[in-house]
């Protein structure tokens, strides 16, 4: 019974947490007020503050979790919307995106083991440029750490967000299919979502640029951690 109330008040305050970031967003429009950072700020504070543990929170939380998967399925309609479009420039979107998943890993692997990170975090930290519940797979067959695959995948793509327009702006990015392949391939949802209210063909884009790297970033993972390790 009390853990049946501590999971639907984790939902409920979730959920509301989020609507009022939503509100803030829509007053103030700006890459660094869009609802996740906004909301995630917030229930950090709230469960510091309450010194409430995270297994406790993720009681309700894991179910908004299992959601993520059928929510991603939505961004799928406007890619059928431009079916025709992206059909022709399919080459290019593709090449980029797996070039940009390879590496995404290898960097992020390289730079942590020149940093003398541990493995643990390394291997929690190698598929952060995908999707959480995949991240959260990849890293499971890794031997890492999945809610830090979480936290790692939340940091790749708030700061895709924040420091997109500055990186596009310096290398003169300005095509929707270079700013829909660096946000779908380094930012996942999080940057689809963002560059979708701007610019629903980089959207599109994008969000087949989110995929493909998801399933190339499953397959050549493994294969990268253990080469670099």
């Amino acid at each position: 019974m009390i853990d049946s109330l501590i999971a639907i008040a984790a939902i409920t305050g979730t959920v509301g947490i989020y609507a009022a970031a939503l509100y803030i967003y829509k007053k103030f429009n700006s890459a660094f007020t869009i609802p996740v950072i906004i909301a995630t700020v917030i229930i950090i504070a709230i469960l510091l503050a309450f010194q409430i543990p995270y297994d406790t929170y993720m009681r309700g939380g894991k179910w908004i979790n299992h959601m993520l998967g059928p929510a991603i399925v939505a961004l799928a309609y406007p890619v059928y919307q431009r079916r025709s479009i992206l059909k022709k420039i399919l080459v290019p979107i593709l090449s980029g995106t797996i070039l940009g998943a390879a590496v995404g890993v290898s960097t992020g692997v390289l730079l942590a083991k020149w940093a003398g990170v541990d493995q643990l975090i390394i291997h929690s930290l190698a598929p952060k440029s995908v999707t959480t519940p995949v991240a959260m797979a990849i890293t499971d067959t890794l031997g890492g750490a999945t809610p830090l695959a979480a936290v790692f995948v939340m940091i790749a793509g708030i700061g895709g967000v924040l420091i997109s327009s500055t990186v596009m702006k310096c290398f003169r990015i300005h095509h929707p299919i270079g700013r829909g392949v660096g946000m779908g391939s380094a930012s996942h949802a999080i940057g689809t979502a963002t560059i979708m209210e701007h610019d629903q063909l980089a959207g599109s884009v994008s969000t087949i640029a989110m995929v493909v790297s998801a399933v190339v970033v499953s397959v050549i993972t493994p294969g990268l951690v253990a080469v670099l390790m």
